[in-house]
């Protein structure tokens, strides 16, 4: 009898049948619970299949539409992120940013090359949970400082000395939950920024602790201008769920910016049941999000609101299509990490040794990063050299941005901010109907003009 193996420990015969609702990976985990009594906690984001950017398609210019020469006409990146408060708002060469990854969570030495990688292409990079350290500050152009509910590390020098101030309710891998970061990445050095005992969990509050509804948000956003002489951009981050609510919140409250992160945004490290059944999918959070910002007037205004959307970009592509759904910009923040080199080849031995692979990130929260990002062992990090990280992404921020303006070229664009809803079809019935485009060769938009009780409605 031929056999086929699941796992290398052995072997299951042929004609047996796996089912779709009980696989392999739910019994193993089954099974765990049942031998340990408690949930899975890991890093990374949604695992499972989504409805995502790859499910739309661009309709390149052709007889109806004219494309620009690549090599003769150019194709704007630029992008102003803050304008509508803050006195000294963000100039940006291209509209790709590095999302908040905190101190703690990854390597001192990583930090520093995202603030390197960044600057590089005159973007920007965010601090993260735990506070700043001198040498992301000292590497970045454009840095935005959080402000968490976890308040660590949290210092009004630092609020003065960021270019923005992200104030962050929620996160799309776990919109309504906090996060964790487990004892042994919590080092002298990051213990002493957060103000905790050394070797201990800790766990991020869910909320702020002077966080009782809307109208505080207001009180908050009013208090940072005071203490940064309204000199800041103030950013709102929400995790996708009520995104349309969310957003006009947001804007009512005084937010120059509003970031969106869909689930597929990833995490230093939660509960498992978070990530994969916790918010909506990226590809449905922007649509709801421009809605609202167009409601209120405010979107794709010189004076208005940006838009910045996370969760899931890996390509030019993605940047093109959340752009053409109407981000300003976009954040990234697994795919850089990927760029630095983690879940590299060159340590796939190490990575057996964990038991795990290249390209897998289910135990980074343990600290044990064989790449030096993920981790505060001195060992590991010192594997990781910032500058050639710093040019990694770059390298690759620069990719992104090309990728991203040889679709806006082609499709007519002589900006990438001009890309367009009009500019994409959709593959499958569910991403028409989250992305509000029509199915291809098609004119029809699953939902559309139907009375719904949706929010915002269509």
């Amino acid at each position: 009898m031929t056999h086929q193996t699941d796992r290398a420990d052995h072997a299951v015969p042929a004609h047996l049948r796996p089912s779709a609702t009980f696989d392999a990976a739910t019994i193993h985990e089954i099974q765990r619970a049942a031998a340990t009594g408690l949930y899975d906690i890991r890093g990374g984001g949604a695992k499972r299949r989504l409805p995502h950017f790859d499910d739309l398609l661009f309709l390149g210019a052709s007889m109806s539409r004219y494309p620009l020469e690549g090599y003769r006409e150019s194709c704007g990146t630029d992008v102003v992120l803050g304008a509508r408060h803050g006195a000294y708002p963000l100039h940006l060469d291209v509209p790709v940013t590095i999302a908040g990854m905190s101190f703690g969570a990854l390597s001192g030495r990583a930090k520093e090359a995202l603030g390197r990688g960044a600057s590089e292409v005159g973007t920007s990079t965010t601090t993260g949970d735990g506070g700043m350290t001198a040498e992301e500050r000292g590497q970045s152009k454009h840095l935005v400082y959080q402000y968490l509910p976890s308040r660590y590390g949290m210092n009004p020098d630092h609020l003065r000395q960021a270019d923005a101030i992200e104030v962050v309710l929620g996160q799309g891998a776990k919109p309504g939950g906090g996060g964790m970061l487990l004892g042994q990445k919590i080092s002298e050095r990051v213990a002493g920024m957060r103000t905790l005992p050394q070797g201990i969990d800790q766990r991020s509050a869910c909320r702020h602790p002077d966080w009782t509804g809307p109208d505080d948000l207001t009180i908050k956003i009013q208090e940072l201008r005071e203490i940064t002489d309204g000199e800041k951009p103030i950013y709102v981050k929400v995790g996708a769920s009520r995104t349309y609510y969310d957003v006009k919140l947001a804007v009512h409250a005084g937010a120059d910016v509003v970031v969106v992160d869909g689930m597929q945004g990833g995490t230093a490290a939660t509960q498992e049941v978070f990530i994969e059944h916790v918010g909506i999918p990226t590809l449905a959070a922007i649509p709801q999000a421009v809605q609202a910002l167009q409601e209120l007037g405010v979107h794709r205004h010189a004076d208005g609101v940006q838009l910045v959307v996370s969760g899931g970009i890996r390509t030019g592509a993605d940047v093109a299509k959340a752009m053409a759904l109407g981000a300003d910009a976009v954040a990234i923040g697994t795919a850089a990490l990927v760029a630095l080199g983690d879940n590299a080849p060159r340590w796939a031995d190490d990575y057996a040794a964990l038991g795990t692979a290249p390209g897998y990130w289910d135990d980074y929260q343990d600290g044990t990063d064989p790449a030096g990002i993920c981790t505060q062992d001195d060992t590991l990090a010192a594997r990781l050299d910032p500058v050639e990280g710093g040019r990694r992404v770059a390298n690759y921020l620069r990719v992104l941005t090309m990728e991203a303006q040889t679709i806006a070229r082609a499709c007519g664009k002589a900006h990438v901010r001009h890309l367009e809803p009009e500019d994409l079809v959709a593959l499958t019935v569910e991403s028409a109907a989250m992305a509000r485009v029509p199915l291809a060769g098609t004119s029809w938009i699953p939902g559309a003009g139907i009375a719904s009780g949706a929010p915002g409605g269509w």
